[in-house]
């Protein structure tokens, strides 16, 4: 597979390498980027297991709460300028608080608001103000207690980042802190026994094949990536990270001194996993200048 500069600069930019190691990795691993990742990373040539998506579309997460249920819902628009019209963030409220009675996003489309389908609102929506707009999806979480916490608000009850945590014991003013950390952390999982397998088996290998680079006897390989596992468990599940409220705790003993047991959580952020092209800007005015 031929391998383009512009693979390179993913690549460099979702890692950190260098230009001639990215272009190694991806020759070694034939173009396949996520691959590549775990190659450079094998080498100590990459730095955090990270990578994040670029965010493309714009528009609002909104966030509703009733009795033990909290639901979360992402609205995209072309725009952000649409995205802080009044008019669209009265639909986007209207939206999260219909998707409180329904259990998916394919409901939530067919659901009544106002009188018509959530999807025909959104089509009138489209033909008034002019740009595409796409309801992308919900997420719902139940709870003795569910405290909601968005991050950036545009308005009340929605933003750029949208969180839902669940308890079972504590109170809301300790909800809201633990879905603070949770929209600044981003927390793969609640928890070990929550997190998919897969995931933990591939970082599981990649630490294998990082201790073997050290050349160290297989006893002391052994003891490296248990304590590299060890880490990487506390770095991506919500009860194993450093609160960040307190950091000397972390969020399980933060929630056991606030007589609090998390139950499960959700967060949602405009955009995530949407690519977007990038222009070239010195090309478009370039085009713009030959008129």
């Amino acid at each position: 597979m031929a391998i383009t500069a512009a693979m390179v600069k993913e690549l460099r930019e979702s890692t950190g390498a260098g230009m001639m190691d990215a272009k190694k990795a991806l020759t070694e691993t034939d173009g396949d980027m996520e691959a590549a990742v775990d190659w450079l990373r094998t080498k100590g040539l990459a730095k955090a297991a990270k990578k994040s998506g670029r965010t493309a579309a714009e528009g609002l997460v909104a966030v509703a709460v009733e009795g033990g249920k909290g639901v979360a819902v992402e609205v995209n628009s072309e725009t952000d300028f649409v995205a802080k019209n009044a008019e669209f963030q009265g639909m986007v409220a209207g939206i999260a608080k219909t998707a409180l009675g329904v259990s998916d996003t394919e409901a939530l489309k067919a659901a009544d608001m106002g009188g018509k389908p959530v999807e025909t609102v959104l089509t009138d929506a489209i033909a008034k103000i002019g740009e595409n707009m796409t309801l992308r999806r919900m997420a719902a979480i139940e709870g003795q207690t569910v405290v909601s916490y968005v991050h950036n608000a545009a308005a009340d009850g929605m933003g750029k980042i949208g969180v839902l945590v669940a308890m079972n014991g504590g109170d809301e003013g300790f909800g809201r802190q633990v879905a603070m950390h949770i929209a600044a952390t981003n927390p793969a999982a609640l928890n070990e026994a929550s997190l998919d397998p897969a995931v933990v088996e591939k970082e599981r290998q990649v630490q294998i094949d990082i201790a073997r680079e050290s050349g160290k006897p297989d006893a002391v390989i052994e003891k490296m990536i248990e304590g590299r596992m060890k880490k990487f468990m506390a770095d991506v599940t919500l009860v194993g990270q450093a609160f960040v409220i307190n950091p000397d705790l972390t969020v399980a003993a933060a929630a056991k001194e606030a007589g609090a047991e998390i139950t499960g959580f959700i967060r949602l952020a405009v955009g995530e996993g949407i690519e977007k092209a990038e222009d070239n800007f010195a090309e478009e005015v370039k085009a713009m200048a030959k008129g």
